[in-house]
């Protein structure tokens, strides 16, 4: 990978994102010495501008960006490196430089569709989605029909706790029958994403 360091005197911006919520968590800088650092320690490694050396994120307070990828933009003057850190970011104490929770919830679901597709591909022995995989269509299909079951029966007659976990249950064992066929969350969020479309008409 070419990076041009030239532009800003031998420096060139690094934006560190979070590898798993997408969050950009701070900004800093890198000259050619810590790029190669970074690579090969797989630790994000600034250069710092006040204090004129090499600095390891997390070398004093443990918190480390451990490197997952490392891209450069399209003029080859901007790095995006995605990490997962090993705690907060920010001198402050805060998960983000700009003082924001590093947390993305929903994003969760496609490591887990990312975690079924493996399982469906490598059939673990031990595995209770293995076995989800291994009875077949029309038992995952009963299986997500009697999650709608329990799901429904806590929404109208049970407590709030009781009705996340039932849904939970119905949302995994749907990635789960959408996984044997073929498809996955993705598919269920790019049909979301047409129907919030204004020009929209149900079929």
């Amino acid at each position: 990978m070419h990076i041009d360091f030239d532009k800003l005197n031998g420096l060139v911006p690094a934006i560190i994102q979070d590898a798993d919520t997408a969050k950009v968590l701070m900004l800093g800088f890198m000259n050619l010495e810590a790029y190669r650092k970074t690579v090969e320690t797989g630790q994000v490694t600034f250069y710092s501008r006040t204090k004129q050396r090499l600095w390891t994120k997390g070398e004093t307070s443990g918190n480390f960006l451990r490197v997952v990828s490392v891209k450069a933009d399209c003029d080859n003057d901007t790095l995006l490196i995605q990490v997962h850190p090993q705690g907060p970011v920010c001198h402050t104490g805060a998960d983000t430089c700009w003082g924001e929770k590093n947390e993305q919830p929903v994003l969760f679901l496609q490591l887990l569709q990312d975690f079924i597709r493996k399982r469906y591909t490598e059939m673990p022995e031990g595995s209770y989605t293995t076995s989800l995989f291994r009875s077949g269509v029309n038992k995952m299909a009963q299986k997500v029909g009697e999650e709608a079951v329990e799901a429904v029966i806590e929404a109208t007659n049970g407590t709030d706790e009781r009705l996340i976990y039932e849904s939970a249950d119905l949302i995994y064992h749907l990635m789960v029958l959408l996984t044997s066929k073929g498809m996955g969350i993705e598919d269920l969020a790019r049909e979301l994403e047409v129907r919030h479309s204004d020009s929209w008409k149900k079929h």
